[in-house]
């Protein structure tokens, strides 16, 4: 179909423009932030986990609490096929999550259940932090190292 006018032809080349020049993809770049959300919780029960920092019952609690939420959100959106690291730049994701979703979703709902359980303990003090700190730990690096690629 023609475009009827050219501003409406200028608004479309500059989206599609803006679209290129950017060279992202908006589910990865979803799915990075949300890593992200998990990495910064994750680094105040983890560093007072290690005695790297203080334990501060509230700080706990409240990451404990964020990922847990983290856990919750929908992302569904963010892991579209065609978004591996074979297929496109700019992602560590294997394509074996796309051979085997059911592994992946079964090793998510594995992270899901730790993060559940650390809520549940991470105002409790140190020694009852320490190893639900451990298990999500685990839960994480059981799919990274399965489904993500090194550096």
């Amino acid at each position: 179909m023609p475009f009827r006018t050219p501003l409406l032809a200028s608004i479309l080349g500059l989206a599609t423009a803006g679209a290129v020049l950017a060279d992202t993809n908006p589910a990865v770049d979803a799915r990075q932030a949300q890593f992200t959300l998990y990495a910064h919780n994750l680094a105040v029960v983890g560093s007072m986990a290690q005695g790297r920092m203080d334990y501060d019952a509230d700080a706990a609690q409240t990451a404990a609490d964020n990922l847990y939420h983290l856990t919750r959100h929908d992302q569904g959106r963010m892991w579209p096929e065609g978004t591996d690291n074979a297929s496109i730049e700019g992602t560590r994701a294997l394509p074996g999550i796309w051979e085997d979703l059911d592994d992946f979703t079964a090793k998510f709902v594995a992270l899901q259940e730790a993060a559940e359980s650390l809520q549940a303990v991470a105002g409790d003090g140190l020694d009852a932090l320490r190893p639900a700190v451990g298990q999500l730990g685990a839960a994480c690096a059981a799919c990274h190292d399965a489904n993500r690629a090194e550096r």
